[in-house]
C-alpha cells in the first residue's frame, strides 16, 4: 500500500479523492463526564473541516463507531452526527457511513444509508476492522484499534501500515475522537482486529504534535514495530 497522505487523525487516499475518518465516537465526551470541559461537537467539526479544506475530497468515509453508545444514541449525539454529515455535503463531498461495533443505533441516526463496508473505485475497501469484512479487497482501510504509541515518554496516537509482503495490505486509522483512549501497541503482542494479524510487522505513523487538535498535516512514519520495541521500553 502506498504511503497515504494524512491530515491530523484522518487519511486521504489521492487515487480515489477519499478522506477516511474512523471512530469519531460521538457522545464519548458526555460518557466520560468531560462534556462540560470539551465542546465535542465543535471539536469534531473544526478538525473535520480542516481535513476537508486541506484535501478537497470527493468522498468522506466514516469508518465505523460513529457513535459511542452501543444502543440508541442521545438526541444530542444524533444532532452532532448529522451536523458532521451536513458539513461534508456543504463542502461538496459525499458522506458515507460504515457501521462499527458500537453503531447499533446508527441506522436511525445517520441521514442516509449505512454500509457494512465501502468499496472505492481502485479496489480499496473501507471497513471498521472489528471483524473480517464480507467484501473482498485488494487492500483495506479501517479503524477500531485506536492505535497509540509512546515516544520519548509521551503517548501519541498513530496510524498503522501492515507489511508490504501481505497479499492484502491494511491501513489502520487512529480514532478521530480526542476523548477515546488510545491503545499502546508497544505493550501488546496483537491487536483486536483480524486485519492486523502480525503486529510486529506494522509500521506506526505518529500523528504530529498538535495535529489531533489543530489539523496539522503529516504523520511521522517509523520502522516496523519489532525493530522499535527495544527502544520503547
Amino acid at each position: 500500500m502506498p504511503t497515504p497522505r494524512t491530515h491530523g487523525r484522518a487519511a486521504y487516499l489521492p487515487a480515489t479523492a477519499t478522506l477516511v475518518v474512523a471512530d469519531p465516537h460521538v457522545g464519548r465526551a458526555d460518557a466520560a463526564n468531560v462534556g462540560p470541559l470539551l465542546d465535542e461537537r465543535a471539536d469534531l467539526r473544526t478538525r473535520l473541516a480542516a481535513a476537508i479544506s486541506a484535501t478537497d475530497p470527493a468522498t468522506v468515509v466514516f469508518a465505523g463507531d460513529l457513535l459511542h453508545r452501543f444502543g440508541a444514541p442521545t438526541d444530542r449525539a444524533v444532532d452532532a452526527l448529522r451536523d458532521l454529515a451536513g458539513l461534508v455535503r456543504t463542502a461538496g463531498a459525499r458522506p458515507v457511513a460504515v457501521a462499527g461495533n458500537h453503531d447499533g443505533g446508527l441506522h436511525d441516526a445517520w441521514p442516509g444509508p449505512v454500509h457494512d463496508a465501502h468499496r472505492l473505485p481502485d479496489g480499496t475497501v473501507v471497513c471498521h476492522g472489528h471483524e473480517v469484512p464480507g467484501t473482498d479487497a485488494e487492500r483495506y482501510v479501517c479503524g477500531h484499534v485506536h492505535p497509540a504509541i509512546t515516544v520519548a515518554g509521551r503517548k501519541r496516537d498513530c496510524f498503522l501500515r501492515t507489511g508490504a509482503s501481505r497479499d492484502r495490505p491494511t491501513l489502520v486509522v487512529p480514532a478521530f475522537s480526542t476523548v477515546a483512549a488510545g491503545v499502546r501497541i508497544e505493550r501488546l503482542e496483537r491487536v483486536d482486529s483480524p486485519l492486523v494479524p502480525d503486529l510486529d510487522a506494522v509500521r506506526p505513523g505518529v500523528v504530529e504534535a498538535g495535529a489531533g487538535e489543530e489539523g496539522a498535516d503529516g504523520a511521522l512514519w517509523f520502522p516496523p514495530l519489532d525493530d522499535l520495541r527495544p527502544h520503547l521500553r
